[in-house]
């Protein structure tokens, strides 16, 4: 901000003045390094107190050059501080209200209840797709922090209104991440109220509270401590397991991305085989799996049917899966 750079130079122009003053005034009129500085103190805020010692000729003609210099320094310092404090004020006042049209826009969204580490991992992974998410936080401190990345919103989630601000309504979906799991329970109790048919995500922290976060109406439960712990064993048993599901899900060395690739009536792989389809021909991506209904069928054979409204367990380059998706949601 250009009135902060300002006062940041005012004010190093205003110390270089106090420290000539106060070496002028040891070294023209003799008088103490402590009488100078107050000397020029005085001068500089213009309190108006009597000289400390009499000024000589010399001393006099250095005093005006001071104040002449000192003086418009702090007046220009204080211009420079009502300003920086004005535009603060401003683009708080102009951020908020984009955040809060930007919040009103949005449709077929999720919602992160809480910016802790879970938060911020799903938020991280959302934007990368990117698909339009806002964050629900009631510490003002970490709203601030991710406010310049993310849509954030200053609240508590646990609350009807809140939930409403971040129009639950048109959500598709919503994440209730807090750190505690009595907070993730009252979420998803309103939520659920306000959006039966919202798919929600619960982070637990006790194994214990799943079945209440569940029965609460909670669509599938994450539980970062037992994922952490079969994640360390699994390391040691299958290391190159991990490293390859590493690779195919976080974009860690080669660039590949297991997708979910859903098939819509009017897609130009509906009834094609896997072979007909060609999409591992044509388009490098290799299919999987297919997810019909409750069932899963892995490893498809070369003459396994797609049909409308399968979803294609898919992996391929980024690239390679958004245009499959493209193909896979409208006709040929």
């Amino acid at each position: 901000m250009k009135a902060l750079h300002n006062l940041r130079l005012i004010g190093i122009a205003l110390a270089l003045v106090i420290i000539a003053g106060t070496a002028g005034f040891h070294f023209i009129e003799g008088w103490s390094w402590f009488d100078g500085f107050y000397m020029v103190v005085t001068t500089l805020t213009t309190i108006g107190y009597q000289e400390t010692h009499p000024l000589s000729h010399a001393g006099r003609v250095f005093n005006i050059c001071v104040i002449a210099t000192g003086v418009s320094l702090v007046f220009l310092g204080i211009g420079a501080l009502t300003q920086a404090l004005l535009e603060f004020e401003l683009r708080s006042f102009f951020g908020r209200r984009k955040m809060e049209r930007e919040i009103d826009r949005l449709t077929d969204h999720y919602i992160i209840c809480g910016a802790g580490r879970v938060g911020r991992s799903a938020g991280r992974e959302l934007a990368r797709r990117p698909v339009p998410f806002v964050i629900v936080e009631n510490n003002d401190a970490k709203a601030a922090r991710y406010s310049q990345d993310w849509l954030v919103l200053v609240g508590d989630a646990t609350k009807e209104q809140t939930l409403r601000e971040a129009h639950i309504e048109r959500a598709r979906g919503l994440v209730a991440a807090t750190t505690t799991d009595a907070t993730n329970l009252y979420i998803i109790l309103t939520a659920r109220g306000l959006n039966p048919k919202l798919k929600i995500i619960a982070r637990a922290s006790e194994e214990d509270a799943e079945k209440h976060l569940l029965t609460a109406g909670a669509d599938a439960i994450v539980s970062p401590y037992s994922f952490a712990g079969q994640r360390i064993a699994q390391t040691f048993l299958r290391p190159h397991v991990v490293s390859f599901l590493d690779t195919a899900t976080t974009h860690l060395g080669i660039d590949l991305e297991i997708g979910e690739i859903c098939i819509g009536p009017d897609s130009g792989f509906a009834g094609k085989t896997i072979e007909s389809s060609r999409i591992r021909q044509e388009r490098g991506v290799i299919v999987l799996a297919i997810k019909r209904g409750q069932g899963m069928r892995f490893n498809p054979a070369p003459d396994d049917r797609i049909e409308a409204g399968d979803f294609l367990i898919a992996m391929g380059e980024p690239a390679q899966l958004r245009q499959v998706e493209l193909i896979a949601a409208s006709r040929t």
